[in-house]
């Protein structure tokens, strides 16, 4: 018994000295974090033509023997010697990844890398951005949106790619760009608006549970969760779901005028060569494919900005993460009472 006795005091002084540590790990990395605030992050650019000669030297030096290695560094270097008496500068590509959340979330990182990229952008360049989001929330895919369009005015050629998706929220990004090539299998489209909520008014009437809900403004609450929900207000939301859908089917149109947008804008998601025969999409290709067609002729450009985030907000984030992907499980099957493309 004074063992087991001992040996539980031990164990109590150890988890106190392990948690003890945990917080003043935490401590330390806030009040590190104090003097970075102003450091929001920074933008990271890789020169993706390097990096693609890196990994074909590898694979040249693995499976060619030595006077075909002679062979191709004699034709590089004839090739080399061509550029330098050209002196032509290059076309230049500035290759941006969006990928989407339901709340659009990566459109912060966007707006920096669109800035920045058209701080040095010239007409003759061109804006690739590789995409994929199901869709997500209006207002934030709006956004989103937005900064693409920033591009456009700018009279920088801007290409979409989409290797798996581009649903919604994301067609509404992707249709802005000059071209959209996407993947034979990607999901395009889904031009349509859905809001959806439960109602626990009964459930509440049940055990005598009384909700208040008090408004200046006739419809500043239409549908409601707790309250109990009338025929005029359900006619008020679908008043307000069909604005949006007129706005974003009008939205499409003037961006892709090849479309026939009655025909398009049910909601329904095709496939990327279906998506091509509604002129949704401009040609079947991969971003791989793209990329490389392009590298022989372009120097790319891969732009991505990197926010610093501090211990405590990294801590956050991970239980944020495991909600997430809880959210994502039910997207389909339960939404808010906010309104989603």
């Amino acid at each position: 018994m004074d063992f087991l006795f001992e040996y539980a005091i031990f164990l109590a002084k150890t988890v106190t000295f392990v948690i003890a540590g945990l917080v003043l790990l935490v401590a330390v990395a806030s009040l590190g974090s104090k003097g970075r605030r102003n450091n929001k992050g920074q933008l990271q650019v890789t020169h993706l033509n390097e990096a693609m000669d890196a990994a074909s030297n590898i694979l040249a030096a693995s499976i060619l023997n030595d006077s075909e290695k002679k062979e191709v560094k004699k034709y590089k270097k004839n090739i080399l010697k061509k550029s330098k008496k050209l002196k032509t500068s290059k076309k230049r590509i500035f290759l941006l990844d969006f990928d989407g959340d339901v709340k659009a979330s990566a459109a912060t990182n966007l707006r920096e890398e669109v800035t920045a990229v058209l701080n040095q952008a010239r007409p003759e360049d061109e804006v690739v951005v590789r995409l994929e989001s199901m869709g997500g929330m209006v207002h934030s895919y709006g956004f989103a949106s937005s900064q693409l369009h920033r591009i456009k005015k700018k009279s920088i050629p801007l290409t979409i790619c989409v290797d798996k998706v581009a649903a919604s929220g994301g067609y509404m990004m992707a249709c802005v760009a000059n071209k959209i090539f996407c993947a034979p299998f990607a999901f395009i489209g889904s031009i349509g608006v859905v809001a959806q909520l439960p109602n626990f008014n009964r459930l509440l009437k049940k055990h005598d549970i009384d909700v208040e809900l008090h408004t200046a403004g006739a419809y500043k609450r239409t549908l409601t969760m707790f309250g109990e929900n009338t025929a005029e207000d359900r006619e008020k939301f679908v008043e307000d779901l069909d604005k949006t859908h007129e706005l974003f089917k009008n939205f499409v149109s003037e961006h892709r005028s090849g479309v026939d947008i009655n025909t398009i804008a049910t909601g329904e998601v095709w496939l990327g060569t279906d998506a091509k025969l509604k002129n949704l999409v401009d040609d079947i290709m991969t971003s791989d494919e793209y990329l490389m067609d392009r590298a022989s002729d372009a120097e790319i450009y891969k732009v991505k900005y990197i926010h610093h985030k501090s211990l405590p907000e990294k801590m956050g984030l991970a239980a944020e993460g495991s909600a997430d992907r809880l959210l994502l499980k039910w997207w389909n099957r339960l939404r808010s009472n906010q309104s989603f493309f």
